[in-house]
């Protein structure tokens, strides 16, 4: 074990944040630490590296165990190059070489002890630089800044001149290079490409440390984890496997949880209700057996009800018009910004109700492409022309469209003056924004918070054709699908950048991926898309697989159907006979209820005969009463028995 939390409380006011949190990381294990946005995540990875306090509970970390931390706003002195930065990351190592180099000096023309002395410390120290790979340390940095996309000419840039998402990588690579037992990353792709994403993933599955890792990127975490550790409403709960895995097993266990509940409420309901009849009833005997079911119902160990995730968005995208079958027409497109071309004779088509991702590495123009579709860029050479009836939508990742001054209500208000105030708070409320949040102006909103009111404007345009760019950052995982499953719901046309792959491939029909100025076409999601590249590389043999396959996969509805008619039937069959089974319960119940009224009405009639004063003194009509009350008391037992049986 390299990390343990133990009972860790955290309170902000009235706000449970941490509620008796207990988990822990092995040596060289892989683990997520994922919920929504406010579920505390990040606040736990600053109790972990002392920067807040806990209420409550201690973290323990394993005997001169070494760790690290990528925070979602790094801090480090920016005076530096990027190389300068990478190297200091690595001061140690290179330290020890710098005093490697000066005992080499030292020993010549040393003798005798002192020469012994020397050699003995010149193997130390290259023993303790060897087993840090000091001698491959500048390559390391090297690898790393390429893997990060940075390239040669950048490594001498002034950290200074950077720009956030520059800075962010020079801190994640500092950390990678300084090699800790255990690394804790918050939200580590973001800010990187692709081909970035697909470095570190093949850098964190590699890696000899543990990894703890705070992200909404799905397809990274299914690529790397085997645990993950799932936070909500203060508790955690510890899965194995990677991202899907943890999300089928928790739907099941949720699933399982609702309907244990569920059962559990309906069995106290109908308890109550046979205590209720038993009561009517009337009878000692009848209202002893509803005592006892009293005390029974109150053994019970009542389930709590299930807690809904109440952070969720309702999205509903739904065009007002439909447009023409030719949505957009981009000709011969160019465009160069300081003398940089970013593309050139740029082509291609969208056709109604496609869904089309625009992928590439940052820095190659895919924004510089949606601007230039939305009028809010002009390009240097070719034409783009929007079809018939295309009302466009736009999704802006800067959120620039925004008036900062403006509350979360006015921004809405003034975008669509025709809405009603209850019509602006219903969809703001929709979008999370309840109370007096719709009052908060605009420049006050976190990222996540801004990309949810994009969200809002976009659902109220009515829009057929949207233009998306980057629409998952600062979304948490919840709001992603609920994005994803409204996309794959709409009718209109989608053309968007991301670099979220499990959004793309679930949400894409076609891909364009943008590289080396060119763009390059991919009829399928991302899934195809990667498989698409690996074929490109592979011999005419997985090409053969692959087709063989393709033919396999359009088989099998014909092979499955007359099955699943079978089952069908099967299934109303069953409904029918529990259908039976159900009126003939009721039935006997009712036929029951009326013998036992008959009975209880016959031994009333009993007891007032007994009673009576005339035949309290004949001594052998009030025995053969006497016998007759019995014989009665036993038949409404049994069928008290039968009717507690059958209800």
């Amino acid at each position: 074990m390299i990390l343990a939390c133990q009972n860790i409380d955290k309170s902000f006011g009235d706000k449970v944040i941490l509620d008796k949190v207990n988990f822990h990381i092995e040596e060289k294990e892989k683990a997520a630490l994922v919920g929504v946005n406010g579920a505390g995540k990040s606040t736990l990875f600053k109790i972990i590296m002392g920067e807040l306090k806990p209420d409550a509970g201690t973290i323990q970390l394993a005997k001169n165990a070494t760790i690290g931390y990528l925070s979602q706003q790094p801090d480090y002195d920016i005076n530096m190059t990027i190389y300068e930065a990478m190297e200091d990351a690595k001061k140690h190592v290179f330290e020890l070489e710098s005093q490697i180099r000066q005992t080499e000096q030292i020993m010549k023309g040393k003798t005798g002890d002192e020469l012994d002395q020397l050699m003995n410390r010149y193997a130390r120290i290259t023993q303790e630089y060897e087993n840090l790979d000091g001698y491959s340390a500048k390559s390391e940095i090297t690898g790393v800044l390429k893997g990060l996309q940075f390239t040669q000419e950048d490594f001498q840039k002034d950290i200074s001149l950077l720009s956030g998402g520059q800075r962010t990588r020079v801190a994640l690579g500092r950390l990678l290079l300084s090699h800790p037992d255990i690394i804790l990353l918050d939200e580590p792709t973001n800010h990187l490409d692709i081909a970035s994403i697909n470095w570190l993933e093949q850098f964190l599955s590699s890696y000899k440390g543990a990894v703890l890792i705070i992200s909404h990127d799905r397809y990274f975490l299914n690529r790397v984890v085997t645990k993950v550790v799932d936070l909500e409403f203060g508790k955690v709960s510890v899965f194995q496997g990677n991202y899907t895995q943890y999300a089928n097993k928790k739907a099941a266990q949720r699933k399982e949880q609702v309907k244990a509940y569920l059962n559990q409420q309906r069995e106290i309901k109908h308890q109550e209700e046979v205590i209720e009849k038993l009561r009517q009833f009337n009878r000692e005997k009848s209202i002893k057996r509803a005592e006892s079911r009293v005390k029974a119902l109150d053994k019970i160990e009542r389930l709590d009800k299930p807690k809904e995730v109440n952070a969720s968005m309702r999205l509903t995208l739904e065009p007002s018009i439909l447009s023409g079958n030719d949505v957009l027409s981009v000709t011969e497109l160019s465009k160069s910004f300081d003398g940089n071309t970013l593309f050139s004779d740029t082509s291609f088509e969208i056709k109604r109700g496609e869904k089309v991702a625009l992928i590439g590495q940052n820095g190659t123009g895919k924004t510089t492409i949606l601007k230039i579709i939305n009028k809010q860029l002009h390009a240097d050479s070719g034409r783009v022309l929007l079809g018939a009836k295309v009302k466009v939508g736009y999704y802006d990742q800067a959120q620039q469209l925004f008036t900062e001054s403006n509350t979360i209500f006015e921004e809405l208000s003034d975008a669509y003056p025709d809405l009603t105030n209850t019509r602006i708070r219903n969809v703001l409320a929709a979008f999370l924004f309840t109370g007096d949040d719709v009052f908060k102006t605009v420049s006050s909103l976190s990222g996540g918070e801004r990309g949810r009111l994009s969200l809002a404007r976009l659902m109220l345009s009515n829009a057929n054709f949207l233009i998306l760019d980057e629409p998952t950052n600062h979304l948490d995982v919840y709001s992603k699908e609920i994005l994803e499953d409204a996309l794959k719901e709409y009718t209109g046309t989608v053309f968007y950048v991301s670099h979220d792959r499990y959004f793309v491939n679930q949400t894409a029909t076609r891909i364009l991926e943008l590289d080396k100025q060119q763009l390059t076409e991919y009829k399928g999601n991302y899934d195809y898309y990667m498989q698409k590249k690996a074929e490109a590389l592979s011999t005419a043999q997985n090409n053969n697989a692959f087709d063989a396959q393709s033919t396999n996969n359009r088989q099998k509805p014909d092979i499955t159907a007359p099955a699943a008619q079978t089952t069908s039937k099967q299934d109303w069959k069953n409904r029918k006979e529990e259908q039976a089974k159900q009126r003939k319960k009721e039935n006997d119940l009712k036929k029951l209820e009326q013998q036992i009224e008959e009975l209880e009405q016959l031994l009333h009639n009993i007891e007032e005969q007994m009673q009576n004063p005339d035949i309290a003194s004949n001594a052998l009509e009030l025995t053969s009463l006497s016998t007759e009350h019995a014989k009665t008391s036993e038949q409404l037992s049994i069928l008290y028995d039968k009717w507690e049986e059958l209800a």
